[in-house]
């Protein structure tokens, strides 16, 4: 008998839960009917695998991550824009270990929520760099410049390693700084190129 009050939302927050517990790749269907208390197959009334519930986790974990984002980003523009938002980004892949890898999945076209967060994580990267002046074409080399960045930041920093003698936190200021310098120096020929 399924537990009362289970239903798809619940189950995706618990696995969010667990993610950030255990790790994302150490996610199973099996250890998380553990921790609600159901059997296995209970699970599969509210998600239809593994695969859904990664699915269902991505939209979630995106979601909040541009929600902190576009919160982050309110308000400011330019170098202020680009380290609230940087600064945002960092700070929940911290908070959540397990969610942020799950947050890189590339959207299912056939899930409303995922292709809506994706758009927003788009648009809070646009609205960044148009403080620079960078729009069209380049803002899309910009944008995939920057999450370069910050995923390879984040993720090395998760895993530990950065092992030589330096604050870490300083390295990050260093970086969020080159790529202001890089998009005020963007090519002005590039700024606003339409493909």
């Amino acid at each position: 008998m399924p537990r009362a009050g289970l239903n798809q939302q619940v189950v995706v927050r618990e696995a969010a839960l667990l993610a950030d517990e255990v790790g994302y790749h150490k996610l199973t269907l099996a250890a998380l009917a553990s921790r609600l208390g159901v059997a296995l197959p209970s699970l599969y009334k509210h998600v239809k695998g593994a695969d859904d519930l990664a699915q269902k986790l991505a939209a979630l974990a995106l979601a909040e991550l541009v929600e902190e984002m576009n919160t982050a980003a309110a308000g400011r523009s330019g170098g202020d824009a680009l380290r609230a938002v940087s600064t945002a980004y960092r700070s929940y892949a911290h908070r959540h270990p397990g969610r942020y890898p799950a947050a890189q999945r590339v959207p299912d076209p056939t899930d409303p929520a995922h292709v809506v967060a994706a758009e927003r994580a788009v648009g809070v990267g646009y609205a960044m760099l148009r403080g620079y002046g960078i729009e069209g074409d380049s803002a899309v080399d910009a944008l995939r410049m920057f999450r370069a960045a910050m995923h390879g930041f984040v993720t090395l920093e998760a895993a530990g390693d950065f092992g030589l003698p330096r604050e870490v936190d300083r390295s990050f200021d260093q970086m969020i700084e080159a790529l202001g310098a890089a998009f005020a120096a963007w090519p002005t020929s590039a700024r606003t190129d339409a493909g």
